[in-house]
C-alpha cells in the first residue's frame, strides 16, 4: 500500500477529532473492531481548516425533507430525489420533490408500500445515483425486514422500471449494511461502500451488463474503522448500547465513496477514518485479478474528517460532509490534497450528507440529524425537523478566488 509523504504544509494547526462511536446500522448485536495487523494508514492530522470562504460560503435552504435523508440525488431537471434514511423507519422509501413543491412517493406509491403486490418493493433504500440519461439507481441494502439486498433502477424519462440487480449472497458478509454507490461514468459497473461491523468492511463492485457482483478489498486497512476516533454530538457519544449492556461499534468502517469524471479512480475511506484512499477502477473490474494484487495498489490521498458522504468536482476537488464538525470541507489537487480546509460552517448542519454536484454546478446537501433518531436515544425521537437541504457555490477555479 503506497502512501503520500508528510509534507511540512501540514503544520497548520492540528484539532484533535472526537472520539468516535458511530452509527450507521440497524442492527445492535455486531462485534466489536479489532486492530488490523494491516500495515496503518498515514497519521493524517487534521488542520484546524483555516481559509473559510467570505462572498460564497453562505448555504441556501432549496427544501425541507418529510424525514431524515438517507441519501440524495438529482434529476437533469434539478428535482431532488432523497431515500427516507431507515432508522425514521418512515413509510415511503424513496421520495422526489415534485414540481408544486410536494415530496411524492417515489417511483411510486405502490413499490413503496410492503405487501402492495409491486413486482418491486422498496425495503431499506440509502444510497442513490442519477446518470446523465435520468436513469435512477437505488440500493436496496433490505435490512427492515431481511431481504436480499438489491439495485433498482427506475428510468424517468420512460417513467418505467429499466434494471433490478440482487446482490448475489457471495458478494455480502453476514453484517453486510450496504450504505453509497457510485456510477462508472464511462463503463458498466457501479461500486458500492459496504461499511459491515468495521472489520469485515468492503468494497462491492457490480457489473450492470452480466450482473455479476464482486467483494472486494475486505478487511484491508483502507476500508476498516479506526478504532481509535469517536464521535460525539450534542455533548454526548453516539453510541449504541447492545442488549447485553456492552457498547457496540456498528457499521463504521468505508462508507463515503467517489469516482473522477473519467472513471480512472475511484476514491473512499472509512467514515470513522483520519485519511481518504483511492484505487484504479481497472483493478476492480478484473475478477482474474488475486485480492492481495488489488489491496497491494490502493494509494493514500489526503487527510479527511469523520463523514459517510463526499463528492468530485470537475476540477477534482473532493468535498466532504464534516460530521462531528457540522460543516463542508475540501482538499484540493492545487495542494496536493494535503491541507483539509473548510469550506462552509454552519449551525443548521447537523450531520450533513448527500453531497452532489447538481445540474445547475452548485453543491447540494442535506442536514439529516441521524444520532437524534430512536435508535441512538433509547427508543426516543429527539430530532428537531425541518430536516433542510441546501446548496452553495463550489469553488471558483482558481485557488485564489477566495
Amino acid at each position: 500500500m503506497r502512501f503520500p509523504k508528510h509534507r511540512k504544509s501540514l503544520r497548520y494547526g492540528t484539532l484533535a477529532v472526537p472520539r468516535v462511536i458511530p452509527a450507521l446500522a440497524c442492527c445492535i448485536a455486531l462485534a466489536f473492531v479489532f486492530v488490523s495487523d494491516c500495515p496503518a494508514p498515514p497519521e493524517w492530522s487534521l488542520p484546524t481548516l483555516p481559509f473559510a470562504k467570505k462572498d460564497n460560503g453562505e448555504i441556501q435552504e432549496t427544501g425541507q425533507a418529510p424525514v431524515g435523508p438517507g441519501g440524495m440525488c438529482m434529476l437533469p431537471s434539478g428535482q431532488y430525489i432523497i431515500s427516507g434514511h431507515q432508522f425514521f423507519m418512515h413509510q415511503w422509501r424513496v421520495m422526489k420533490l415534485d414540481k408544486k413543491g410536494s415530496w411524492v412517493p417515489f417511483p411510486d406509491q405502490a413499490m413503496n408500500t410492503p405487501g402492495s403486490g409491486s413486482p418491486v418493493e422498496l425495503d431499506s433504500v440509502l444510497g442513490l445515483a442519477c446518470d446523465p440519461r435520468g436513469i435512477v439507481w437505488m440500493l436496496d441494502n433490505g435490512r427492515r425486514s431481511g431481504r436480499a439486498p438489491k439495485l433498482v433502477a427506475w428510468d424517468t424519462k420512460r417513467n418505467q422500471l429499466h434494471q433490478v440487480i440482487v446482490i448475489n449472497a457471495q458478494a455480502l458478509s453476514p453484517k453486510s449494511f450496504l450504505k453509497n454507490l457510485v456510477l462508472d461514468p464511462v463503463s458498466p459497473f457501479i461500486y458500492i461502500s459496504d461499511p459491515a461491523d468495521g472489520i469485515s468492511s468492503a468494497i462491492i463492485v457490480v457489473n450492470t451488463q452480466t450482473g455479476l457482483t464482486r467483494r472486494v478489498l475486505e478487511g484491508h486497512r483502507s476500508v476498516q474503522m479506526d478504532p481509535s476516533i469517536a464521535l460525539a454530538l450534542d455533548g454526548k457519544d453516539v453510541e449504541v448500547r447492545r442488549p447485553d449492556g456492552q457498547i457496540a461499534t456498528p457499521l463504521t468502517g468505508v462508507s463515503p465513496i467517489a469516482i473522477d469524471r473519467k472513471g480512472e479512480w475511484l476514491y473512499y475511506g472509512p467514515r470513522n477514518g483520519a485519511s481518504l484512499f483511492k484505487i484504479k477502477t481497472e483493478l476492480l473490474k478484473r475478477p482474474d485479478l488475486a485480492p492481495n494484487i488489488i489491496q497491494s495498489q490502493v494509494t493514500g490521498v489526503s487527510p479527511k474528517p469523520v463523514c459517510d458522504s463526499m463528492v468530485i468536482d470537475a476540477k477534482g476537488r473532493i468535498y466532504f460532509g464534516d460530521i462531528s464538525r457540522g460543516s463542508i470541507d475540501y482538499v484540493s489537487p492545487d495542494e496536493e490534497y494535503l491541507n483539509l480546509r473548510l469550506l462552509i460552517k454552519d449551525p443548521r448542519l447537523v450531520w450533513p450528507g448527500g453531497l452532489t454536484i447538481g445540474p445547475d454546478g452548485h453543491l447540494h446537501f442535506f442536514s439529516s440529524q441521524l444520532h437524534r433518531t430512536p435508535f441512538f436515544n433509547s427508543g426516543k425521537d429527539v430530532t428537531t425537523p425541518p430536516f433542510s437541504i441546501f446548496k452553495a457555490r463550489p469553488l471558483p477555479a482558481s485557488r485564489f478566488g477566495f
